[in-house]
């Protein structure tokens, strides 16, 4: 995909815009979310060690997600829900794994609060071993309270959808010709009028453009339905 401008995120609480470099400070700040927080605090739930993860594609960094997740919840609910929210195709494996020279499997039943000792450390995580997606997830920092959702994982802020321009007249795109990236080797962005009229039919019709770095790759076609 080619090279985007610095990339935003919408604020699940007040729907604002806001740049990537600022989402931390601005869920502190935002309103509407540390409402969200008192409100689930006055509640009868458990207070826990609550985990302010960054899942971003290791490649396209446009693509972006802040999540928050309880300390007692696993990796295999994280592999669950990044699988739902963009890279589920065709039933691929995934693991996690640690970074650097030492890197190793890490298994999906360890805890998030075993993953992340101390509120710190990235891990890395792989769905399809064939046409593979990378994800990086950074724990940013934590909080002690109760959770806003009785899923396993709350979204407070995900990346703004990329601005994308047809390649037949710059106007904004919606759909993506997966003839002319696989035969071509040309990111086939397509407005609704040209998508209509686009000669290429071998990889059947354009496919929507969606907001998830798996599209275009085996056989995505989109996120699943929330919840998640």
């Amino acid at each position: 995909m080619p090279q985007r401008k610095q990339s935003k995120g919408i604020c699940t609480y007040c729907a604002k815009e806001v740049a990537k470099g600022s989402a931390t400070k601005h869920l502190v700040t935002c309103p509407q979310h540390q409402e969200a927080i008192a409100k689930a605090d006055a509640s009868k739930a458990t207070s826990q060690t609550l985990y302010h993860l960054r899942v971003e594609d290791r490649y396209q960094k446009e693509f972006w997600l802040d999540l928050e997740m309880g300390g007692s919840k696993t990796l295999k609910d994280l592999d669950t829900y990044l699988r739902a929210i963009w890279l589920e195709c065709c039933g691929h494996l995934s693991e996690f794994s640690g970074t650097g020279s030492l890197a190793r499997q890490i298994g999906m039943q360890r805890k998030i609060s075993e993953a992340f000792p101390g509120g710190e450390g990235q891990l890395t995580h792989i769905y399809d071993f064939g046409t593979s997606s990378e994800t990086l997830v950074k724990c940013l920092g934590t909080r002690t309270g109760k959770p806003l959702t009785t899923r396993p994982i709350v979204l407070m802020m995900r990346n703004k959808m990329p601005e994308v321009q047809c390649i037949e007249c710059d106007q904004p795109a919606t759909h993506l010709c997966m003839q002319c990236m696989y035969e071509d080797d040309v990111w086939g962005a397509l407005c609704s009028k040209h998508a209509e009229a686009h000669p290429h039919s071998k990889y059947e019709e354009p496919t929507l453009l969606v907001n998830s770095p798996r599209l275009g790759m085996c056989g995505y076609d989109g996120p699943a339905t929330p919840p998640y």
